[in-house]
């Protein structure tokens, strides 16, 4: 008889969290990668203060893709190494359960770090990012980052060179996203008339809810390999 469906997502999720509290392991790398990426990036701009300004956005977007990477890989590759992962195939579990499961895990840590970097953004940039719609915009895109992220993490788990191969894997597919998420975010930071930005970010939401269904629907052959 198999676990029920959401049980067995709290337990996944709940199993995630207490090993990051017990270890603090993936959160404070994630946070400390993403705070290097914004010092480098404050530093290559500073001579420049225009595209300093342009370029805050893409800063934010492309901080949050490397830390995320890195966070999918170091959570997947726990789950793979301590062979949490078999036992969890092994158990009356659905397979969709279990992605489900890893999935709100890496976005909630993903998102974490995210709600950590905007105040230090804010500061570093001399930019308010603490606006919310910009808020908004970040939930939504780390949402589908983290969908394309956990599967593609999964696929690439048992790969020799696994840590090389996510980021090739996941860039290009995640592209669209990128896209979106980063023309809503330079849109709302300079300001401009709600339907310019409000466009991108429906358009986000919608690419995040078709990421979403297509990461569900795939989960069950990914996790049967």
């Amino acid at each position: 008889m198999k676990t029920r469906f959401g049980t067995a997502v709290l337990a996944i999720v709940s199993k995630d969290l207490r090993a990051e509290i017990r270890s603090r392991d993936l959160l404070s790398v994630m946070i400390i990668f993403a705070f290097l990426c914004i010092l480098v990036f404050s530093f290559a701009l500073e001579l420049d203060r225009v595209a300093r300004e342009e370029a805050i956005s893409g800063v934010l977007w492309v901080t949050l893709v490397f830390a995320s990477l890195l966070g999918f890989n170091r959570s997947l590759a726990q789950e793979g190494d301590q062979g949490n992962l078999d036992a969890m195939l092994l158990a009356p579990v659905s397979r969709p359960a279990i992605f489900l499961g890893k999935l709100l895990s890496n976005y909630l840590f993903t998102l974490i770090v995210a709600l950590v970097i905007l105040p230090l953004m804010t500061v570093i940039y001399n930019s308010n990012l603490l606006k919310g719609w910009l808020i908004v915009t970040t939930v939504v895109g780390v949402l589908g980052f983290s969908s394309i992220g956990t599967l593609l993490a999964m696929l690439t788990l048992h790969t020799r060179s696994r840590e090389a191969l996510l980021p090739i894997a996941m860039l290009p597919v995640a592209l669209p996203l990128l896209l979106t998420a980063l023309r809503a975010s330079t849109n709302i930071l300079h300001d401009a008339p709600a339907r310019e930005w409000l466009v991108w970010l429906q358009l986000l939401a919608a690419v995040t809810v078709i990421y979403l269904a297509l990461c569900w629907l795939l989960s069950g052959f990914v996790l049967e390999e």
